[in-house]
């Protein structure tokens, strides 16, 4: 199952038998509006916190997960998960309702592809049958956990970047109809000495050409093998600086076509969110939502999701400590490729 150095093939093909995408009103007026489950109106679900208002999302999400994939929770073995809060509370305190096993991880904005990655080993080493994977993040949970609260009204730099609200969950299984996950590559952690907590895209950047990189050498592919490749939340600062990467690095990006997540979450002309989103739910919506609704209907072939995230702490802020980020690549292709 190992391929190359950093990389796992999954011969079995696990298959994404249903998923689910739940958002905020921000996300829901953006370009894929109509592509999500579920648009709230109310950031604060009718909830007393914003924490349990993303607690609630995610829950919402997994249950829908469940339903569009045809199972009950008592057909799955594991749940894979995280978020960005301290102690990853909303998918701790999420499970608590569900009693389902749980293995909680923190990637930061690449617990998406991280999770995913891990409930397709799961699933094709026969460890388990059904696994579910899911993440979530809220704008007014992560801006006052790592930069200034709402209320505070700070004005925000250019390269700064929109916390996306949303949840996504994906079932992942050892049959059923639907898109197939056929390798992953696991990053490593880059750090360019950055401290800004509001350039996060020039922080991530390079770990995304990282693993990509790593990604085409251990499957000795190049990047037309894909219909699409996608970065997690990189946004207009971080994308560019990944495309001027890349073909430092010569690799022949222009042979598909390569975007970013936090670009196409929302219309950055008409809405006021700098450089584009980010949070751990931006590149699980748009991949969960737009980008598998395009492969079951035949648009897309063969799809590579490259989640990005800044592995920093609001102490490790404070201390003038760098932001090391980490990408983490999976390929999903359709049932008949």
């Amino acid at each position: 199952m190992l391929k190359g150095y950093q990389s796992w093939e999954f011969k079995k093909r696990p298959v994404i038998m249903g998923t689910a995408t739940i958002v905020g009103p921000d996300e829901g007026n953006g370009p894929l509006g109509n592509e999500f489950d579920i648009v709230h109106a109310d950031t604060k679900l009718g909830q007393d916190s914003w924490e349990k208002a993303e607690k609630k999302m995610l829950e919402e999400a997994a249950q829908l997960a469940l339903e569009n994939a045809g199972v009950t929770k008592e057909h799955i073995q594991f749940y894979v998960g995280g978020d960005l809060l301290n102690q990853i509370i909303s998918n701790s305190f999420a499970v608590r309702t569900m009693q389902i096993p749980y293995l909680g991880i923190f990637g930061a904005c690449s617990t998406s592809m991280e999770g995913l990655a891990l409930a397709s080993m799961i699933v094709d080493s026969g460890y388990g049958y059904q696994v579910l994977t899911g993440t979530c993040s809220h704008n007014s949970t992560a801006e006052k956990q790592f930069r200034y609260p709402t209320e505070y009204g700070s004005q925000k730099p250019p390269t700064a970047q929109y916390t996306v609200t949303g949840a996504a969950c994906a079932v992942v299984g050892n049959r059923g109809k639907g898109p197939v996950v056929t390798g992953a590559t696991i990053g490593r952690v880059i750090d360019m000495g950055i401290k800004d907590p509001f350039n996060m895209g020039a922080a991530m950047a390079p770990a995304a050409v990282d693993t990509l990189q790593s990604h085409f050498r251990d499957f000795k592919r190049e990047p037309g093998y894909y219909d699409l490749i996608l970065t997690g939340d990189l946004a207009s600062v971080g994308y560019e600086i990944a495309c001027e990467l890349l073909e430092k690095h010569k690799v022949p990006i222009k042979q598909t076509r390569y975007y970013d997540c936090g670009l196409m979450m929302y219309d950055l002309e008409k809405q006021s969110v700098q450089a584009g989103g980010s949070g751990c739910a931006c590149s699980a919506t748009v991949t969960y939502g737009h980008v598998l609704k395009r492969i079951q209907k035949g648009e897309l072939k063969r799809v590579l999701i490259v989640a990005t995230g800044a592995l920093l702490s609001p102490l490790s802020f404070q201390q003038g400590e760098s932001i090391p980020c980490i990408a983490h690549a999976v390929a999903i292709e359709s049932e008949v490729n």
